[in-house]
């Protein structure tokens, strides 16, 4: 190791209480201390800050970071400030003469970390100041928001790269959590990144467990899974501003802490409700997509889609915020068919074609993870070009309780013989919605204009939900029996194979899950060791009654501080504390997160929990400590 790299360590535990890096970590911070510009893709949880934060640390000057959120800007200096480091922000939440303070720090060189918004670098005056600041380097966070391919583009991102030409000399550090080939292609040409090392991790979030059940009474469903968690903090997407209140006054009048976030609340509203979520005050919070990037709230144990996301890129940095900690986390997907109807309806209300068919191929590709019975990490990995290299992650429902095959034979034969008879008889497809709506005999102004309610398959399949047909339907075309034509309206037609089924009265099989998993299922609900792959971690054996003593400690000390939780200590630097009972400062510093800061700040106090404890409580112990997705 450099004698750089071993200072880089010794400041990574003094500040931040780690003593290894995690992994790219160290590449990337070697990189960036030798002045290279760098665009780094690390999955939710990986470290991306760390990797700005150290080398502003280690190096005369100021490192000024560009972050889309005035929450997120307040999290990371809060964090800073509690480990020892001197951050500060700047944005439109400061009262004038708090933001006069901070200028002043900023021009006699105080601080080594500024977190600004995109739309402050080139405000009149501004540049003139950074000009004075002795820029070390730009971070820009959030970098997927600069392309117009990712799933959050941001206009105001784009002014970004005027920096480039004020300082040619300053390296540019760009840090995603979610970013496709192309979109980082995007990035680096947007931002005119010069000669970048760039970085991707792995997306596989092994504390993850991804789940997805039929949507059959979604409200219970949703009560139950939150109730089964009771004591953990938890995230509710939904897709509209409506489903969004009245989710959350639901919860609240069956007694759950529960809170809304979306677009159509007041700025003030919003700041109130998520402050509450991030101090524990608020378990659940329901909210649209509006909620949640760079939160960085670690102990979010987990996230339920009550609706289809729009595409997978979405989802996945959604279910991201669940674990950040490493410990395990839980992702929910209720998935029915009136989803994708209703997804379908919005498609068609875009004016631009090329729009409506990439929101129809996005739309296809969520259905499909949500429909398909192969491994889900399988597929989300293979999304964003990575290859899962185990057939069974033992982490997802497909894999922990595989489908069952059924013997869909005559329902499929009746679906491909109406699709056949309605081209038949009008000489043109139609879609899989009409299909289904000749199949279940409704009385439509279509199918009565088109006269298919005349043909001889229309009404045999009432027997069957309108949703499970549609079910059937995709399957169908998954597996090659028919194809969908998304640029002719999402017209399905028969294929060879299709035929030849029909013709031939052929066996045909499809899967179906036997049984929904059980919502109310205890917390932490990833399946036994013995049947995980890659590493995944399971939640650290521990004391829970000392466990439960200093979650209460944490909290009480965060409101001394009007910080959240999180900000204080970790679930992960509580649990350890809870398995191995540190009673001297040394033990202590032996705790992951705690660092020379924390220990004078908090040790003493911790300690003495510790003590007064085991006066009235026998140790415990523990097997051999299986080790957390931290790495640390």
């Amino acid at each position: 190791m450099s004698e750089v790299m071993t200072q880089a360590v010794s400041a990574l535990k003094t500040y931040f209480g780690f003593s290894t890096f995690r992994p790219l970590q160290a590449e990337i911070i070697q990189d960036a201390l030798d002045g290279h510009d760098v665009l780094a893709l690390l999955p939710t949880g990986g470290g991306k800050s760390l990797c700005f934060q150290l080398p502003a640390l280690m190096s005369p000057g100021l490192t000024v970071v560009v972050s889309p959120l005035i929450a997120l800007m307040k999290d990371q200096v809060d964090g800073l400030v509690a480990a020892g480091v001197a951050a500060t922000f700047l944005n439109s939440s400061l009262e004038p003469e708090q933001a006069r303070q901070r200028m002043r720090g900023l021009h006699q060189g105080d601080f080594r970390l500024l977190y600004v918004a995109p739309e402050r670098l080139l405000l009149s005056g501004f540049i003139e100041d950074l000009r004075r600041w002795n820029i070390q380097r730009f971070a820009i966070d959030e970098a997927h928001c600069i392309s117009e391919w990712g799933h959050d583009f941001r206009p105001e991102y784009r002014q970004i790269a005027q920096l480039r030409p004020l300082f040619p000399s300053v390296p540019f550090m760009a840090l995603t959590a979610t970013a496709t080939a192309q979109v980082r292609k995007d990035i680096a040409a947007q931002l005119r990144l010069k000669d970048a090392r760039e970085y991707v991790a792995s997306f596989n979030r092994p504390n993850l467990t991804y789940r997805v059940e039929p949507k059959s009474n979604a409200y219970p469903q949703v009560l139950a899974w939150v109730r089964g968690r009771a004591k953990e903090a938890g995230i509710v997407y939904c897709q509209s501003r409506r489903s969004v209140e009245s989710l959350a006054t639901r919860l609240r009048e069956d007694g759950i802490a529960a809170a809304p976030y979306h677009a159509g609340l007041t700025g003030a509203e919003r700041s109130q409700n998520q402050e509450r979520f991030l101090r524990d005050e608020v378990k659940v919070i329901c909210a649209t997509i509006a909620f949640g990037m760079g939160i960085h709230k670690s102990n979010v144990r987990y996230v339920v889609h009550y609706d289809l996301p729009k595409n997978l890129e979405g989802y996945y940095q959604e279910t991201g915020r669940a674990g950040r900690d490493g410990l395990p986390g839980e992702c929910l997907l209720l998935f029915g068919g009136g989803d994708v109807i209703k997804c379908e309806h919005f498609i068609a209300q875009k004016q631009d074609p090329k729009e409506q068919e990439l929101a129809r191929r996005q739309l296809r590709q969520m259905a499909h993870y949500a429909e398909s019975q192969e491994c889900r990490r399988h597929t989300l990995l293979g999304y964003f070009g990575e290859t899962y290299p185990e057939p069974n992650c033992g982490g997802c429902d497909n894999c922990i309780t595989p489908a069952e095959q059924w013997d869909a034979t005559l329902p499929a034969q009746k679906l491909l013989s109406c699709v056949y008879r309605i081209k038949e008889h009008s000489g043109f497809s139609t879609g899989l919605n009409h299909v289904v709506e000749v199949l279940t005999g409704a009385n439509t102004t279509k199918v009565r204009d088109c006269q298919h309610d005349s043909l001889s398959t229309y009404g045999i399949g009432r027997d069957i939900d309108r949703g499970d047909w549609l079910r059937i339907g995709r399957e169908l075309i998954r597996l090659g029996f028919l194809t969908q034509d998304v640029e002719r309206f999402s017209i399905v037609e028969i294929t060879p194979n299709g035929r030849e089924a029909l013709r031939s009265r052929a066996k045909i099989l499809l899967s179906r899950r036997p049984a929904p998993l059980q919502t109310a299922s205890p917390k932490f609900a990833l399946p036994e060791k013995s049947s995980l792959r890659q590493g995944s971690p399971g939640l650290i054996s521990c004391d829970e009654r000392l466990f439960e003593t200093l979650r209460t400690l944490r909290k009480q000390m965060a409101d001394e501080r009007d910080v959240p939780a999180y900000i204080i200590l970790s679930d992960v630097s509580l649990r350890q504390i809870a398995r191995h009972y540190p009673t001297t400062e040394s033990e202590l510093m032996q705790i992951s997160g705690v660092g020379e800061k924390k220990l004078r700040d908090f040790g003493s106090v911790l300690i003495e929990t510790v003590d007064t404890f085991l006066k009235s409580n026998p140790k415990q112990t523990f097997a051999e400590e299986w080790k957390a997705a931290t790495g640390r």
